[in-house]
């Protein structure tokens, strides 16, 4: 695994998103793996700048995002759909309908799960994948078990994780308790993976994932098994 320190939070910000803009430089037409939370934000608001500028064009990009959550409308503020339009797809030239995330809405979410599955095997696979990784080193909502899914499921939320998105919500009794995610297999049909984290809250996290002990306990560990994975991280997360 590639490691790169940064000194803060906007540095780190800064490094991810030349990456993506070296890639859309270099393939305009690549399939970006996308995530959301805090981690991202300065990410993406670099890139917004970047195109704004003219700087890079994303007129040829597709995206699919890791997850959702399920039940949820994407017209719900909470929702990943909304966070993306809100962070990044309303302020650059991507063409909304080759923008993919898990549907919130389905009615039936394994029929749901087993398209965008496809969807994925359909477009190649990722180039390049964006990950966070949650404090109990869950990556998407691969949520710590004995046994961890290839292909995008639907999978019930930790209270650990439910408590650490509840300050997103009203209160923790309006998280919804399911999610649509992208499996462990999903992930690794990126040629390259990104993961990001900033601020001591993550050290044991990323300390358990460095420790190169594969265990479906701490699914961030996976990562170690694929050839190509960048830790861009702030400096007190190695601390």
């Amino acid at each position: 695994m590639n490691i790169i320190v940064c000194k803060n939070y906007e540095e780190m910000s800064q490094h991810g998103a030349q990456m993506i803009a070296s890639l859309v430089k270099e393939k305009p037409s690549c399939v970006l793996g996308l995530a959301t939370g805090s981690t991202p934000e300065g990410m993406y608001a670099a890139l917004v700048e970047m195109c704004k500028k003219g700087e890079l064009s994303f007129k040829d990009v597709t995206s699919v995002n890791l997850d959702e959550y399920y039940p949820i409308d994407p017209a719900n503020d909470q929702s990943y759909r909304y966070f993306m339009n809100h962070q990044l797809f309303d302020h650059i030239d991507i063409d909304k309908a080759n923008t993919n995330v898990p549907d919130g809405t389905a009615a039936d979410p394994v029929a749901e799960c087993k398209r965008y599955e496809q969807l994925v095997t359909d477009l190649g696979g990722i180039d390049i994948q964006i990950l966070g990784i949650g404090r109990n080193g869950h990556i998407g909502f691969n949520e710590p078990d004995t046994k961890l899914m290839l292909d995008t499921h639907v999978t019930d939320l930790t209270e650990d994780t439910i408590e650490a998105n509840a300050r997103f919500f009203a209160s923790a009794n309006d998280v919804p308790r399911r999610a649509l995610t992208m499996g462990i297999g999903t992930i690794f049909k990126a040629k390259k993976i990104v993961i990001m984290a900033s601020g001591a809250s993550k050290r044991d996290a990323v300390s358990a994932m460095l420790e190169r002990t594969i265990d479906t306990s701490f699914p961030a560990t996976m990562l170690n098994l694929h050839p190509d994975v960048t830790l861009i991280c702030t400096a007190d997360v190695l601390d």
